[in-house]
């Protein structure tokens, strides 16, 4: 969705790499050119000035004039205050102290409130609630017969005692809720109401006369980032009419220019509290404003990639995958094993976005073929145990009836058999500390800063007496024992990363990524 935004950007900051430092005439040009940017991307006008002004500040003060890199400077200032138009921090939800929490959804029709009940059930459910959908839209047609569908996908249960289209009265169905939320021990109650087709008054007071009945501890105006400008006008008389406390963004995958969407927290003060992206129930999770502006400035979103992970591997498979590696024993069947726990992330593209970077190659990603993952899957199904358990043994004759069964070619079975021993090659390489080749800064890397790769022999010469030295000072020595700790966690084989703590500042030097990189992890 801020794909244009998010292109414009990095090219006004390329115009400033390579400068020691930055005249006034260069900060005027960078304001404009960000300015250009926030308009053209639909952002407010009142927000795209303050933002701009903002900038401008920061960018004239010691925070640029005495950095050794001002492009970067300028960039971190850029990031900053994205942060702050998208609300600062996180916003979480609040529960109720005593009872079911009660969540009423308001919006325009069409916004994707009844998808959004079941996605926000679903994940209350992953964070150990026992939520209850309510139906309370009686007035669109099959909307409550939507809803139960939704709620079964999700195996959440549906509160519907009225028919709907058209038919029963939505405040005495949201009264009734909470004594069934209670009878049946729901912890958090769901409210779904009618959508408008603009700003109603009837059925802006029939949302308020639900509001009062359930007095809800948070009510979210849920709002299609798609529609532009005029999200904020709606946006704006929801909140005179029937007010809320948080924001719901919906459709944010789609190719719209999204500006209005990092306007609404701007000029309604209310924070955006969730993001639904996609069309499956698992396309949902909180709103974090640092790790938007992160991917709007093409830093990639490397923490959500993590958590994600944690939430698809499991741990011991991984840490057994790991051992095989350092022993040798990486088989097609761990390879086939890893690649159906990739895909529980989901589409590859959107977990390759979340890569520093990947904007210079969006349009690589966006031509990626997530069937590819099916057909490697149905090659490695074709071969037997044994082939799979030694792909060395897959002889011409082997790999003509493995392409057979598997309604690929030849050529496509020999491809992922090659492939898959360079994988194996290099993973057992990492997996053992040493690196991959060509990249800089990395130990037997062979790019800039890696140095060439060192022998078994020359290693145990160049260690040899230096194991045993250790400063006479006990601060010193405290500081070396801190290292060789942190050097043993890294040598540790666990690929995948999970279960351990991240040091970031350790991760953007290793990478040799900007100074204030680490934040952006963070």
């Amino acid at each position: 969705m801020f794909a244009t935004l998010s292109d414009r950007l990095n090219a006004t900051f390329k115009n400033l790499r390579g400068k020691g430092r930055l005249s006034e005439a260069d900060i005027d040009a960078t304001a404009r050119e960000i300015r250009i940017a926030l308009l053209e991307a639909d952002v407010a006008l009142p927000v795209v000035k303050e933002f701009v002004a903002a900038v401008k500040e920061r960018a004239r003060g010691e925070e640029v004039s005495g950095a050794l890199n001002p492009a970067q400077q300028v960039v971190k200032i850029v990031n900053d205050e994205l942060i702050e138009i998208l609300g600062g921090e996180t916003r979480r939800l609040r529960y109720a102290k005593t009872g079911p929490t009660v969540i009423m959804l308001a919006g325009l029709q069409g916004a994707g409130k009844t998808t959004l009940a079941a996605k926000l059930a679903l994940w209350l459910k992953d964070q150990g609630k026992t939520p209850m959908l309510v139906a309370c839209d009686l007035q669109r047609p099959n909307a409550v017969q939507q809803l139960q569908v939704n709620g079964e996908k999700v195996g959440v249960p549906v509160f519907a005692p009225e028919p709907g289209n058209g038919v029963g009265d939505p405040v005495s169905v949201a009264k009734a809720s909470a004594e069934e939320a209670k009878r049946k021990l729901h912890d958090v109650v769901i409210v779904d109401t009618a959508g408008r087709l603009g700003v109603d008054a009837e059925m802006m007071g029939q949302a308020a006369a639900i509001r009062d009945a359930v007095q809800p501890d948070e009510v979210l105006f849920v709002v299609d980032a798609m529609i532009g400008q005029d999200a904020l006008v709606t946006a704006q008389a929801f909140l005179d009419g029937v007010g809320y406390d948080g924001v719901v963004l919906t459709k944010l995958d789609g190719d719209a220019r999204g500006g209005a969407a990092l306007s609404i927290r701007q000029v309604t003060g209310k924070p955006v509290m969730f993001a639904s992206s996609g069309e499956k129930m698992t396309d949902f999770d909180v709103f974090h404003p640092d790790r938007m502006a992160s991917r709007i400035l093409d830093m990639g979103d490397v923490l959500t990639l993590i958590e994600q992970a944690e939430k698809a591997f499991d741990q011991d498979e991984a840490l057994k995958a790991a051992e095989k590696l350092t022993q040798g024993d990486f088989t097609l069947d761990d390879f086939l094993a890893q690649m159906q726990q990739l895909k529980k992330l989901g589409s590859m593209q959107k977990i390759l976005g979340m890569l520093p970077g990947m904007g210079q190659i969006r349009e690589q990603l966006e031509n990626f073929d997530d069937r590819e993952i099916d057909r490697i899957e149905a090659v490695i199904r074709s071969m037997t145990p044994a082939e799979r358990a030694n792909p060395k043994i897959i002889d011409g004759s082997r790999r003509a009836r493995i392409a057979k069964g598997s309604g690929r070619s030849v050529s496509d079975v020999n491809t992922l058999v090659d492939r898959f021993f360079e994988a194996r090659k290099m993973m057992m390489q990492m997996a053992r500390g040493g690196g991959m080749p060509g990249m800089p800064g990395m130990p037997g890397m062979g790019g800039p800063g890696g140095g060439k790769r060192v022998s078994a022999k020359q290693k145990a010469k160049q260690s040899k007496g230096k194991g045993a030295r250790k400063s006479g000072n006990p601060a010193k020595a405290a500081q070396e024992a801190a290292a060789a700790k942190a050097k043993a966690a890294a040598a540790t084989p666990n690929p995948f990363g999970i279960g351990q703590d991240i040091d970031y500042e350790a991760a953007a030097e290793n990478l040799q990524l900007p100074k204030d990189f680490s934040k952006f992890l963070k």
